[in-house]
């Protein structure tokens, strides 16, 4: 099981990718912006296609929370 860490001397706090300094984010906006999983495991040895995906669960997970999210006018 890949865990997701936050130690405060590691990526400035960042949610990470347990045992590196790849961070969640850093793998979202690399989703995003349309590269595979293939091609995100292929770019960073340390990472499994397991280790992506639970950084995508812990995105999805962070924004559950019951808030609203208004849009700005920009963003509509």
């Amino acid at each position: 099981m890949v865990r997701i860490e936050s130690i405060p001397k590691v990526m400035m706090g960042k949610p990470v990718i347990a045992g590196t300094r790849i961070t969640v984010e850093s793998i979202l906006e690399k989703l995003a912006a349309g590269e595979s999983v293939d091609t995100i495991v292929a770019e960073h040895p340390r990472l499994t296609r397991e280790a992506v995906l639970a950084a995508i669960d812990f995105g999805a997970k962070a924004l559950r929370a019951d808030v609203v999210y208004p849009l700005s006018d920009a963003a509509a």
